[in-house]
């Protein structure tokens, strides 16, 4: 691990999204924010699911708490994560984001321990790092604690901001490359941003090398032979790739308006895309079949694909389906293979394509042969 950085620096429409199931600060106020909606990059093997969601949330807030910044992705903060704690590897990480034991990196006393070899004297009075004399980079994401504090009130207005707190850390870390209001999809911005985060061109290389072998996960096309019907349909929904998300949006024809409002207040009606079900109905009406408009119905067209028998048993083509005892089935995707679907995943995002979500599944129905 190296230590020494910083120095210088949903749901659908019919059911209602029952937010706060995990407390996430400021993240709990983003629209559609809850642990379903927000974590579409579940299977991904080296990296724990509950670092991916913390990931996925951090990049979700972005848009509302750096607006004038661009382009930032779960790739890109998983990347640094990869590269700085291995995704928190060894640790335990419980439902809220808590990381222990702690995450704390060689002290900074001027040894050459981390590359440091210019001492930087406490500055947290040992809180995070538990030395008094001399700071360490903490949490997964590697902040020391004068940079983290610099960061702590906009991740936790309410206070106890953690910088061992998985949801805090990454937060902190999308906000920190953002800096003024970077544009992260010029190549030149973003490896600026990442430079800032450590003064290493090798660095850089190798963060942007894990974040491309991530963002690859996906772009996987369906995996097999599949029929004619299947591939109509799968074609239909990626050919909406980056049509925003509307509350009640989505129809036979197209991206519509929607209605009011998502549980986290959007306004379907200001709005011209597709809720998940919406996504569904527009994808399957080109090969003659009409789809009831929610999920919750939707899950009970054609043959049901019980959770209990694992991702393993959908098919390219099948209907994939998210929910709990709460909130009964809360969204749909169109499977398509490799662990992957097409979806519209909540409020303030648009449709994508996403590995399965580990988190609430609940199975699948397949309509096509």
């Amino acid at each position: 691990m190296r230590a020494f950085r910083h120095v210088r620096r949903l749901g659908c429409l019919g059911v209602l999204m029952v937010l706060g199931l995990i407390s996430l600060s400021v993240i709990s106020m983003i629209d559609g924010a809850d642990p379903g909606s927000t974590a579409p990059v579940g299977m991904i093997s080296d990296i724990p699911g509950r670092m991916v969601q913390a990931y996925v949330r951090a990049a979700g807030a972005v848009p509302q708490m750096a607006p004038a910044c661009k382009g930032m992705s779960w790739q890109l903060l998983a990347g640094i994560g990869k590269v700085e704690s291995n995704h928190a590897s060894g640790h335990q990480i419980d439902p809220a984001g808590l990381i222990t034991p702690s995450i704390i990196g060689p002290v900074l006393n001027g040894s050459g321990a981390g590359g440091n070899t210019t001492p930087v004297r406490d500055t947290d009075g040992g809180k995070w790092d538990g030395n008094s004399q001399f700071d360490a980079a903490v949490g997964p994401m590697q902040f020391l604690p004068s940079t983290f504090a610099g960061y702590a009130a906009r991740v936790r207005p309410e206070g106890g901001a953690n910088p061992n707190n998985a949801d805090d850390e990454t937060l902190a870390a999308a906000l920190y490359l953002c800096g003024d209001g970077r544009d992260l999809t010029d190549n030149a911005q973003l490896r600026k941003a990442v430079y800032s985060y450590n003064a290493s061109n090798a660095y850089v290389d190798e963060v942007l090398r894990w974040a491309g072998q991530y963002a690859a996960l996906g772009e996987q096309a369906p995996t097999g032979d599949v029929s004619d019907q299947v591939r109509t349909v799968i074609e239909a929904a990626r050919s909406q790739t980056g049509v925003p998300y509307s509350w009640g949006g989505g129809s036979a024809s197209g991206p519509t308006t929607g209605i009011c409002c998502s549980g986290g207040g959007q306004d379907g009606r200001l709005v011209t895309g597709f809720d998940c079900s919406g996504l569904m109905i527009y994808a399957f009406s080109k090969v003659g079949i009409q789809l009831p408009r929610v999920a919750s119905d939707q899950a009970n067209v054609g043959q049901r694909i019980p959770a209990s028998a694992g991702v393993g048993a959908l098919q390219p083509g099948d209907m994939v389906f998210f929910g709990n005892s709460a909130q009964g089935i809360y969204h749909v995707g169109l499977y398509i293979g490799g662990g992957q679907m097409i979806n519209a995943p909540k409020p303030g995002d648009s449709v994508k394509q996403a590995a399965v979500w580990n988190y609430d599944y609940a199975g699948g129905a397949r309509v096509l042969k």
